[in-house]
């Protein structure tokens, strides 16, 4: 019994270690999308364009706590499999002891928000740069609280908060379609009512308007692809665990 509990523990302890580790890799998503999408705009944008990305990351977590958390993950949806809550702010399961299982081991209750919070305020962040240079930024910020308090939770919880998707047997790969294609079509929406950027066309046509760092468009690009490797590989590597131990 002694080697079941050192295995339990052994496998507690690092469950908990990688999800936080793959909470950074997803904040480092963060500077990625801010680093692109300042590179690739014009200069006299930059300190707008980077107040409004790190206020994406702490409304974000906030209106996450909120209420976000709660409609994702519901308990019990109210609306068939399309919508439920499960009440304001974040609070530990009832005799949990704020843990959650995950297939024979188990995290804290704390560590799945704050990795799924990030992952809320990415799908924010891929907005951010489809509508750059094209929005004011305390409409942006209204936009962004709605965001990821209602419109992400309520897609998440159709298949994460096992909703009406989960039930069909449809499969998310690393949030390819719950963060990136939901956050991109609402990214696809936003564009398409704001329309293009002032200056963009002229009396002779398309006058281009260019970025002014490539290098750290690149930079960028390269974070965002660091990132993706880890939030990829957390898909496996517990379940990889559990079965070797």
């Amino acid at each position: 019994m002694d080697g079941i509990a050192k295995a339990d523990s052994a496998l507690f302890t690092i469950n908990n270690v990688w999800m936080l580790v793959s909470t950074i890799l997803v904040f480092i998503m963060h500077l990625g999308f801010a680093s692109l999408e300042v590179g690739l705009t014009r200069a006299k944008n930059t300190v707008n364009i980077l107040f409004k990305n790190v206020s994406i990351l702490a409304i974000g977590i906030l209106t996450y706590s909120i209420c976000g958390f709660n409609l994702m993950y519901p308990g019990n949806f109210a609306f068939g499999e399309y919508f439920g809550f499960g009440g304001w702010g974040i609070s530990t399961p009832e005799g949990s002891a704020g843990l959650i299982d995950y297939f024979n081991g188990q995290y804290t209750y704390f560590t799945d928000f704050i990795f799924q919070a990030m992952f809320a305020a990415t799908a924010a962040t891929i907005v951010s740069g489809a509508v750059a240079e094209r929005i004011k930024l305390s409409s942006f910020l209204i936009f962004s609280t709605i965001y990821v308090a209602f419109v992400y939770p309520i897609a998440g919880s159709w298949k994460w908060g096992e909703g009406w998707l989960d039930s069909k047997g449809f499969y998310d790969f690393a949030g390819s379609t719950l963060v990136h294609s939901v956050g991109g079509w609402a990214a696809l929406i936003g564009a398409y009512i704001l329309g293009p950027r002032i200056g963009k066309y002229g009396s002779k046509g398309i006058i281009p308007i260019m970025g002014h760092s490539m290098p750290l468009a690149s930079i960028g690009v390269f974070l965002c692809g660091l990132d993706g490797m880890g939030s990829m590989v957390v898909q496996f590597f517990p379940l990889i665990l559990v079965i070797y131990l």
